[in-house]
C-alpha cells in the first residue's frame, strides 16, 4: 500500500461545555514540519499533540488548526475588576480636572492592557482525554485521505515502470543490427584509407571486438531489469513510509538508462531511450508526493 503525503482530516465534537473542531492538512516535505494554531486552553498539551501527529503521519509539512469554544464563545474571557476600578478612578479624576466628558470612559477602559484577558482555566483530565480522541480521529481521517491518494499514485508509478520495461524490450531487436552497422562502417572506412590487401585481418577483428565490447550494454539491461523489479517489490510491501527508498531506486534506474543512451550508437535506440527518460521523469515527479 502506498500513501500520499498530501491529505486533509477534520473532526469536531461537543465535550461538556466545550465545542472542539480539529483540522489537519499535510503537504509535501522532505522531513516532518508541524505547524500548530491551537486554542489557548490547549497550549499546555501542545507537546502531546505534536507527538501524536508525528507518530501517525511521518514526514510532510503538516498544519494543525484546533479551535475550542466554550458555551458558544470561541475564547472565554475574564475581566480583571480590581485593575479596572483602579484605571476607572484615575481616568475619572483626569476627566474631571480637564473638564472632559465622561460618557466614553467605560469603552476606553475595556481597551486598557490586562483588563480583559482570555480565561486560562485548565482543562479537566477527562475533557483533555476526549479532545485528544477528537484530534486522533482527525489524524486518522487524514491518513484515510492519504491512502486514497496513494492508490492513484501507485497506479501511475507502476505504469511508468511498465513503460520503461517495454522500452527496454523494444530495444532488443535493434541490438544485433547496430553491431552489423558498426562492423560495416569500420570495414568501409578501412577500405577507403588502406588498400584491402594491406589490412591486417586479425588486428581488424581485434579492434572490432574492442569497439563492440565498448558499446555492449548487456549488463545495463540486466541491472535495469533488476532495479525495476526491486521498485515493484517496494511498492508491494507493507511499509508505510517508503517514498525516499523508491526515490533512490529511481536514481539507479536513471543511471542505467543514461548508460544505455551513451552506448546506443543507434538513432532508433536513442528514440526509445528518450521515451524511457520521459517515463522516468514522470515517476520522479510522482515520487515527490509519496510518503
Amino acid at each position: 500500500m502506498l500513501y500520499s503525503m498530501t491529505g486533509f482530516g477534520r473532526e469536531e465534537a461537543a465535550i461538556g461545555s466545550y465545542q472542539i473542531v480539529a483540522e489537519i492538512k499535510s503537504l509535501n516535505g522532505k522531513q516532518s514540519d508541524v505547524n500548530t494554531r491551537i486554542a489557548p486552553v490547549l497550549r499546555p498539551y501542545e507537546g502531546e499533540i505534536r507527538t501524536l501527529v508525528n507518530a501517525k503521519l511521518g514526514r510532510g509539512t503538516i498544519d494543525i488548526t484546533i479551535s475550542v469554544k466554550q458555551d458558544g464563545v470561541s475564547k472565554p474571557m475574564s475581566i480583571n475588576t480590581n485593575l479596572a476600578k483602579s484605571y476607572y478612578k484615575g481616568m475619572q479624576e483626569i476627566a474631571s480636572e480637564l473638564g472632559l466628558p465622561q460618557d466614553n470612559i467605560l469603552a476606553t477602559l475595556m481597551t486598557m492592557p490586562e483588563i480583559v484577558a482570555p480565561d486560562q482555566e485548565a482543562l479537566q483530565e477527562e475533557d483533555w482525554a476526549a479532545m485528544k480522541n477528537v484530534i486522533a480521529t482527525a489524524v486518522e481521517n487524514l491518513r484515510t485521505h492519504r491512502r486514497v491518494e496513494g492508490v492513484s499514485l501507485q497506479q501511475d508509478l507502476e505504469n511508468c515502470i511498465t513503460n520503461i520495461e517495454n522500452g527496454l524490450q523494444e530495444i532488443l531487436p535493434f541490438e544485433p543490427l547496430r553491431i552489423e552497422r558498426l562492423r560495416s562502417k569500420i570495414n568501409t572506412s578501412m577500405e577507403e584509407w588502406v588498400a584491402a590487401a594491406n589490412i591486417d585481418k586479425n588486428r581488424l577483428e581485434q579492434e572490432l571486438i574492442y569497439y563492440i565490447e565498448k558499446i555492449d550494454f548487456s549488463e545495463e539491461k540486466i541491472r535495469l531489469t533488476q532495479h525495476c523489479n526491486y521498485f515493484r517489490e517496494i511498492l508491494a510491501n507493507d511499509e508505510e513510509i517508503k517514498g525516499k527508498k523508491l526515490g533512490f531506486v529511481l536514481q539507479e534506474v536513471g543511471r542505467e538508462i543514461n548508460t544505455l543512451g551513451s552506448k546506443a550508437n543507434d538513432a532508433d535506440i536513442q528514440k526509445l531511450i528518450v521515451g524511457m527518460k520521459d517515463q522516468l521523469e514522470k515517476a520522479k515527479e510522482q515520487i515527490l508526493n509519496v510518503l
